[in-house]
């Protein structure tokens, strides 16, 4: 996730257990762009001891070609075409999720990015089209023309962003047509979630962002239930120290540190984190300034030995739709 999953989340990850692969925050290319140097270095100080995939999101062939040949320098597990990103701001540039709405611009950048990639592996990220699910139908079939090694699909979208819940019948599909592995993202807030939609889809994995942000044990409580283990529980003292954690790596890499700056950085992922708790947690975050405020708020609310709510709540603006799965 852009300005969120960066080196320093990636650093806290890792501590807390983390994920067995790792994309990073995107490329963003076009004509004048060179790989940016705080992205890159996720790849080169890669802190997690696992595959790092490199994500790029644009909608120039040539450009995305050549950055292709600029990432196959470094020390990366893959290289990833965002195809799924609905922001606005990106899809108004045909890039991301816009891209969906060309189809025949898909297939030529799907083309010439694996032809690119050469022995590296080329994967791509989606969702089901633009304004309608019945858009996959076409995609699908695009994308079965290319030898991608891996297609992670959102099941939504780019119109329903993350307001409704997933189509899991067209990610099933997906896995029964495509030659390569699925991998279903999207409404994976908890444990119960992501075996659901694992069971509904027969995906061979998940991709977790928000309800990873929110709470990052959820790779070890997901690999507990694949193998019989007994289930992590997650406190709300680990929770705050989970933010700690992630305040310190966060300032180390602000070269002139301002205190109020950090903490509206901080803000970004409390968001995520405070849903569930009481809503009092959100409200007052949402006002501090300064580092005391900030970890006082949270004491208040979270420096305690009881279980942290498994589920955010299902109408909130981040989390919706995952019912579907409970």
């Amino acid at each position: 996730m852009q300005d969120v999953t960066d080196l320093p989340f990636l650093r806290t990850m890792a501590a807390l257990g983390g994920a067995d692969v790792y994309v990073t925050e995107y490329f963003r290319v076009h004509i004048h762009s060179r790989l940016d140097p705080y992205i890159l270095r996720s790849i080169t100080e890669n802190p997690t001891g696992r595959p790092l995939v490199a994500q790029m999101i644009g909608q120039d062939a040539d450009e995305l070609v050549r950055t292709v040949s600029d990432l196959k320098q470094y020390p990366i597990a893959g290289i990833d075409l965002n195809l799924g990103c609905p922001a606005p701001v990106v899809y108004r540039k045909n890039a991301g999720g816009g891209l969906l709405r060309k189809p025949e611009k898909v297939n030529e950048l799907l083309g010439r990015l694996r032809d690119a990639s050469d022995e590296v592996s080329f994967t791509v990220k989606t969702r089901l089209g633009f304004e309608s699910e019945d858009e996959f139908a076409r995609l699908l079939g695009v994308f079965k023309k290319h030898a991608i090694d891996l297609l992670t699909i959102h099941g939504r979208t780019v119109r329903e962003r993350y307001q409704t819940p997933v189509h899991d019948d067209w990610v099933r599909h997906a896995v029964d047509e495509m030659p390569c592995p699925v991998i279903a993202n999207g409404n994976v807030v908890n444990c119960q979630t992501g075996l659901a939609y694992l069971r509904a889809t027969g995906a061979a994995g998940l991709m977790i962002g928000r309800g990873a942000i929110r709470n990052p044990w959820l790779f070890d409580q997901l690999r507990a239930s694949f193998t019989g283990a007994e289930i992590p529980i997650v406190t709300a003292k680990m929770v705050m120290e989970y933010i700690g954690r992630l305040y310190d790596e966060t300032a180390k890499e602000i070269p002139e540190f301002i205190e109020k700056k950090h903490v509206q950085k901080m803000k970004k992922y409390l968001i995520y984190i405070v849903q569930g708790h009481h809503e009092d947690f959100e409200h007052r975050i949402r006002r501090v300034t300064t580092r005391p405020e900030f970890f006082s708020t949270c004491a208040d609310f979270l420096d305690h030995d009881e279980p942290a709510p498994d589920l955010p709540p299902e109408n909130s603006r981040l989390f919706c739709g995952f019912s579907q799965f409970l």
